[in-house]
């Protein structure tokens, strides 16, 4: 079983390098201004170059308007865009509409309600990402460092590729994988020394971890 890895909310050229040299799958760029991971559309130019088609680059917004996507896409040029708010299906099928290119939307779970969406979600996005579902008082939907109850997904059946988020570290990421059975892990804060800040050893570890945890599961 492949397994795609994700490291999330990259920000300099160093951390992005180490990402890419470790063989991670998916590299994303935060435009969200309450992200300590945003990025600014300077920043994600010079990033994008960087990556130079040695892995998907993914663009993470939240209820970001048209006019921010399409500033977004002609920058950065991604390969997938992260619809990490409260975006419903029909603005999912609208986004892809508009802009030409596959969607992964997250989903927030913290109990089996909120799984109740997801033919919905499942029907208009690429891929799905399953997420921990902040406190109420949160300022952002993601990047928390907390995790959920991964038996939620045991045994889940979508007609798209799904993967996890929230929480996952390289000590956990394997046992993240061997619950859910995911196609893939996004990390962000699992893989950072500060918030917003992260270490190219803990990336590295990560990425060495994820890629054990595909033996296992074959």
């Amino acid at each position: 079983m492949s397994v795609v890895v994700k490291i999330c909310g990259l920000s300099t050229c160093d951390t992005l390098e180490a990402a890419v040299a470790a063989g991670a799958d998916m590299v994303g760029l935060v435009f969200f201004p309450a992200s300590p991971r945003h990025v600014g559309l300077d920043v994600a130019r010079q990033l994008g170059d960087q990556v130079a088609g040695r892995a998907a680059k993914v663009a993470l917004t939240v209820d970001a308007s048209d006019a921010l996507l399409r500033d977004i896409v002609e920058t950065l040029a991604p390969d997938l865009l992260q619809l990490h708010g409260k975006e419903s299906p029909e603005r999912v099928r609208a986004i892809k509409h508009a802009f030409g290119l596959p969607v992964m939307k997250a989903v927030a779970v913290a109990t089996a309600e909120d799984l109740a969406a997801l033919p919905g979600y499942a029907a208009a996005a690429d891929r799905i990402l399953f997420d921990a579902r902040p406190p109420k008082d949160a300022l952002r939907p993601g990047g928390l460092g907390v995790p959920f109850d991964w038996d939620l997904l045991r045994g889940l059946d979508l007609p798209v590729p799904f993967m996890v988020s929230g929480g996952i570290h390289p000590d956990n990421v394997a046992e993240a994988l061997r619950v859910t059975r995911a196609g893939g892990v996004d990390v962000s804060s699992g893989v950072e020394r500060a918030p917003g800040v992260k270490d190219p050893e803990l990336i590295r570890s990560f990425i060495r971890a994820a890629r054990a945890s595909e033996e296992t599961m074959a």
